[in-house]
Order: C-alpha cells, then sequence, then structure tokens
C-alpha cells in the first residue's frame, strides 16, 4: 500500500481503497494499521466480519448442517435418506465433493457409520446432530491441520492458516476506522461465503459508534461473487451493472 501512495500519479490526500471477501478483512485493517495516512473511504464487498475460525465453522459444519435440515429432511424428524443424500451434488460438494464423508470408513472411523462403503445400506437414514455433525467437525480437525507449504492441494499452508486464525473479526476492529473515512458495504443476500447477517451486525455497530459516513447496500438474488446465486450455490459471472453503478455513485459522492 505504501509503495502505490507513493506513485507520482497517485494523490495522497484522495486515497479510496476497495477490497472483496478476505480482501474486505485486509481492506479495514490498512485504514487502521496507517495512522500516517488518511484514507478518504474504504469499501467493503462481501467482507469476511466474523472471526475467521467462525467463519471456517460455517462453512464446513453449519452450512451443510442447515441444508441438511432445511433440504434433506424433508419430514422434519432431524434425519435424511442415506440413497437420497448420496444422489444429491449439491449437499456432496458441502462436503467434499463425492460421497466419501458419508461412505468411507476412514472419514467416518469413530461414528456408527464406520461401515465399509460397499456395506453400507443405502435405505438407512442419518441423524443429522449425533451422525452427521461429529463428521463433519471431524472433517473440519483435518483443516486445522494444515499441510506442507509447497503443496496447496493438500490443504492450507500452515503459517498462513496460523495467522488467518490469529485475526480479530472485522467487527472487532471497526471501531478503530477514523470517523473521517466513509465505509461503504455491498453485500449479497444469498451470500454463503459471508452471510449478510454479518453485514447488518457491521451496520448496527457502526451506529452505535455514530460513524458520520457508512452505507450498506444489500442485493436480493445476488451471492459471495455478486452474481445470481441460490441460498446454497455461489455462482460466478459478470457483476451486474446496478451493483457497478452504486458503487460508481457512491465514490463520485464522496470523491470530493
Amino acid at each position: 500500500m505504501n509503495v502505490l501512495i507513493n506513485q507520482p500519479e497517485v494523490d495522497s490526500k484522495k486515497i479510496s481503497v476497495i477490497g472483496h471477501s478476505e480482501g474486505g478483512e485486509i481492506v479495514t485493517r490498512i485504514a487502521t494499521d496507517n495512522p500516517t495516512t488518511k484514507f478518504d473511504n474504504i469499501v467493503l464487498m462481501a467482507p469476511r466480519i466474523e472471526k475467521p475460525s467462525d467463519q471456517i465453522y460455517y462453512g464446513l459444519v453449519t452450512f451443510p448442517i442447515e441444508y441438511a435440515k432445511q433440504v434433506l429432511d424433508k419430514n422434519h424428524v432431524g434425519s435424511f435418506s442415506l440413497q437420497e443424500a448420496l444422489q444429491d451434488q449439491l449437499f456432496l460438494n458441502m462436503i467434499g465433493g463425492n460421497t466419501s464423508l458419508i461412505s468411507n470408513k476412514n472419514i467416518l472411523e469413530g461414528t456408527n457409520l464406520n461401515k465399509s462403503a460397499d456395506k453400507i445400506n443405502k435405505d438407512r437414514y442419518v441423524n443429522i446432530d449425533t451422525e452427521l455433525r461429529p463428521v463433519l467437525e471431524k472433517r473440519m480437525e483435518k483443516v486445522f491441520e494444515g499441510s506442507k507449504c509447497d503443496n496447496p492441494i493438500e490443504g492450507p499452508c500452515p503459517i498462513y492458516l496460523k495467522s488467518l486464525l490469529d485475526l480479530t473479526s472485522t467487527l472487532g476492529i471497526i471501531d478503530n476506522v477514523s470517523s473521517s473515512t466513509g465505509i461503504l458495504i455491498l453485500h449479497g443476500q444469498n451470500d454463503s461465503g459471508s452471510r449478510v447477517q454479518q453485514a447488518l451486525f457491521l451496520q448496527q455497530k457502526l451506529m452505535e459508534l455514530k460513524h458520520p459516513d457508512h452505507t450498506l447496500i444489500t442485493y436480493p438474488g445476488l451471492g459471495h461473487h455478486f452474481y445470481p446465486s441460490t441460498r446454497w450455490t455461489t455462482e460466478s459471472g459478470p457483476i451486474p451493472d446496478y451493483v457497478l453503478a452504486d458503487l460508481y455513485s457512491w465514490l463520485e459522492l464522496h470523491s470530493k
């Protein structure tokens, strides 16, 4: 950031910084960790707002459990058909992209689903809280174990993972942003990567702080990448013109 600020074509007295997802989290820290640099505006697009560890838990555990309860558990009895789950590609993607999480002995070791794949009775029902949840939490533990930095396919680099998990939430540091800095928050209402509820909490915190210049705009039907998505899917594509128009109008108004 300091390198960019010192470029001759940059007016260091008029700086706006935009960040998306994890970038939104970073932008907030840039605005608080540079006491000698005044930022006119920061724009947080689908920012990561809660603690990274909480967001990871939501994505790997809570989110697939919500899907199981709202979609797979058709009779609302707290369980779902294993046979139907094995045919639901959305659910399989949530739990790792294939059937291994709910039909592999090694993954399910320590649960009462620890039968080899060829012996599983696919007509049986899986209890969401007592059987599915422990499997998902065990999967999350493996993610936190990390991997070697030279093979990202195996998992996140331990150094990066540790630095990520050590971060406080954006919600916890937003009060350190200067009251003279304008804040724009853009968020899709179908964002499963960074829940829109967190954006509402952030707005509430800014109101409590009496921050003089903050705006939250949410978009029905848009996901984490500001592209039409369902509650359960994250699609990618061009950002709709009306989102870009909102961004441009706000920046134009705040360009002084």
